[in-house]
């Protein structure tokens, strides 16, 4: 588990924390010398940026480029700031649909520091809010009932969550596998939390399961050998005992899993519009349906939902499914 921790520290936080100091000096020097005010503004707008981009967890970073943006009367600014903000919280749809329409530039800092104090960005400061008290437990139910309808198609999402999984599986392992699912359903190209589900189905002996996410690792990375290894650990560990070797589940398990993956990801609604059927003539496209499917989810950038329905094809033999599964992958690696 602390590796895994280790791993999810995605946000460079010294670059982030420089930038952060260089935004806050030319916001000094625009106090200080009203008729360059402008143009210090836009340097300390840039940096805060910048803080941002490489340290998302930053809240400070967060808290100047509103200031700064109210200082010039921002209004659409604002917006945006505040939407971007509520995207790497896990881009709540009711939360994001409140901003339209609304004049935000009086409220904004209010805004935001109910936002942070909801969902603060730092997973230790996170946990400690929501585990303290008599109303732990009701806290917990209710982020879990929060991950199970927010759209974590953002990367910068799935290394916040992924953070904060890492903590509830602290007290509850059956709640991180559950809702480790519905991350992942989103992010399936996120390869650490798929290799620590692994581990905890491995350790909990429930090899299906385990094999599964390896599996998954290795069709993302296949230099990690994930699967393999793990194969070679049960067939060691059988070694000289009269006992029947273990066999990777079948094509039906494969298939029913990558399917209950796909379910997740569809049940919430998806941020971009949904992706047409196809309009063809039968008779002059001898394609296969599912490859048409796949190939209108690509177009449509929908990278994870096409990933998961070509994994679960080439699972069944379909040959032409494998040039479209290295296409959706490569296409989130993109994103990432």
């Amino acid at each position: 588990m602390e590796d895994l921790e280790q791993r999810l520290q995605h946000p460079r936080r010294h670059l982030g924390d420089r930038h952060l100091a260089q935004a806050r000096k030319f916001l000094k020097l625009a106090l200080r010398d009203p008729e360059r005010a402008s143009g210090n503004l836009d340097w300390a707008e840039q940096h805060a940026r910048q803080a941002l981009l490489y340290d998302f967890t930053q809240a400070d970073a967060w808290r100047l480029l509103v200031d700064l943006k109210f200082r010039v009367e921002d209004e659409a600014g604002v917006h945006a700031v505040l939407e971007d903000l509520f995207t790497v919280l896990g881009r709540d749809p009711e939360r994001a649909a409140q901003l339209r329409g609304v004049t935000l530039l009086p409220v904004a800092s209010e805004l935001l520091e109910a936002a942070l104090l909801k969902d603060p960005l730092d997973a230790d400061v996170w946990w400690t809010h929501i585990s303290e008290g008599d109303s732990a437990k009701d806290a917990l139910d209710e982020f879990a009932g929060r991950c199970r309808r927010l759209d974590f198609t953002d990367a910068r999402a799935s290394v916040i969550f992924a953070r904060r999984l890492i903590r509830v599986r602290r007290r509850d392992e059956d709640l991180f596998v559950d809702l480790s699912s519905h991350l992942l359903a989103h992010r399936p190209q996120n390869h650490e939390l798929w290799l620590d589900l692994g581990r905890l189905h491995e350790t909990r002996e429930r090899y299906d399961e385990a094999w599964l996410c390896y599996d998954h690792v290795q069709t993302l990375r296949p230099h990690l050998d994930a699967r393999d290894r793990f194969q070679a650990r049960l067939n060691a560990a059988l070694d000289g005992k009269e006992q029947q070797p273990w066999s990777p589940p079948d094509v039906d398990t494969r298939q029913r899993f990558l399917s209950s993956m796909m379910d997740l990801r569809t049940r919430i609604s998806p941020v971009v519009e949904s992706v047409p059927e196809p309009v063809v003539d039968e008779e002059e496209d001898p394609r296969d349906p599912t490859q048409k499917r796949i190939e209108a989810l690509l177009d449509q950038g929908e990278h994870a939902e096409a990933f998961f329905l070509a994994r679960r094809e080439v699972a069944s033999g379909a040959a032409w499914a494998q040039d479209l599964l290295d296409r959706a992958r490569a296409g989130m690696e993109e994103i990432a």
